[in-house]
């Protein structure tokens, strides 16, 4: 199987983009904050712009690319491409694992397993107070979860908090020549319009009729910006057959993103206008979904072969977790395992 992959080896970006519209009329609406709304701004030229996705929402939606049913576990096409397995026993019975887990391999419920927290010290060669390897830490996050690498993980909760690796790839949605749609609507009670009438013990002004307004806007032209940091993943020493593993499953995520994860919200669902265009390096063919998928199999077996993944792949572990009542007092500093 062949591709145009050996144009990225002194490359420090690839950077790709495509053109999107609103699958049906010209509205769509942005994402927004609790205490700012929409991202408005304005560019230099004076031409009013949108954040329709941000970067953090982006990471999410490529991250559950690679989930089965939304998670915790990984699809059957990436099979054998390592992670970590959490089986929770206690007050909760549950599953979660690296890759759904906000924070990665950084969870309280992974690193926290004194069996997979030695393992990981001992393999990346992390001390507190001394320097860190960053090739072995590197190559460390890839035997574990190749995904903590591309989405970027801060090991806060590892003794003195000093690991920290940025995302390898990132992406976010611009809307340019924005104008604001104005709308609004009502929350109907057909009990009673007027609020009164209330279920005992339950006296929040949720009742009765509810007027609200809402703000979607319309633009000139909407972007979707990818970039895949090559040099970062050079730094980390990775074998050949492993860095090139992680630019095709971050290829991978952002065209299967694309082809199929586009409703973003109940208002603001949105569909791409010719193809993903690489707009650096000149020459670079992107592959379809289909060739990337086989590419990342063949990347799969001959980093097993080569004893770069765990073995077994998933990495298994029971966590006993207990759920924290009202009288429970925040454990002080002076209290906690040094080791946490």
């Amino acid at each position: 199987m062949t591709s145009s992959i050996d144009k990225l080896g002194n490359v420090p970006r690839l950077l790709m983009e495509a053109n999107l519209e609103p699958i049906q009329g010209s509205r769509f609406q942005p994402t927004a904050f609790a205490d700012l709304g929409a991202a408005v701004y304005e560019r230099p030229d004076g031409k009013r712009m949108i954040l329709l996705e941000t970067s953090q929402s982006v990471a999410n939606r490529l991250e559950q690319t690679c989930l089965d049913g939304g998670g915790p576990r990984i699809i059957k096409d990436l099979d054998g491409l390592p992670y970590i397995l959490v089986k929770l026993t206690g007050d909760v019975a549950s599953e979660t694992s690296s890759l759904v887990e906000p924070h990665r391999i950084n969870s309280p419920f992974i690193i926290n397993d004194k069996e997979l927290q030695t393992k990981f010290k001992t393999m990346s060669g992390y001390s507190k107070g001394h320097p860190l390897d960053w090739k072995k830490i590197g190559k460390t996050f890839f035997f574990f979860d190749p995904n903590a690498i591309l989405h970027g993980v801060f090991m806060a909760n590892l003794e003195d908090g000093r690991i920290k690796l940025p995302r390898v790839v990132t992406g976010f949605i611009e809307a340019e020549d924005i104008r604001e749609a104005a709308s609004g609507g009502v929350k109907n009670n057909p009990l009673d319009p007027s609020g009164k009438i209330r279920v005992e013990g339950y006296d929040k002004d949720v009742y009765g009729n509810v007027p609200y307004h809402r703000m979607e806007y319309t633009a000139g032209k909407i972007t979707a910006y990818f970039n895949v940091d090559l040099a970062l993943l050079d730094g980390y020493g990775f074998d050949p057959v492993a860095k090139d593993l992680m630019v095709y499953l971050a290829l991978y995520k952002i065209r299967k993103f694309m082809n199929t994860g586009l409703r973003l919200r109940t208002a603001c669902d949105l569909k791409m206008i010719g193809d993903l265009k690489v707009k650096a390096p000149e020459g670079f063919i992107l592959p379809d979904e289909n060739a990337l998928i086989g590419h990342i199999r063949t990347g799969i077996k001959t980093c097993t072969e080569k004893k770069l993944f765990a073995s077994p792949p998933v990495t298994q572990i029971i966590v006993k977790v207990k759920e924290k009542k009202k009288e429970d007092k925040p454990q002080d500093d002076t209290e906690k395992d040094e080791t946490v």
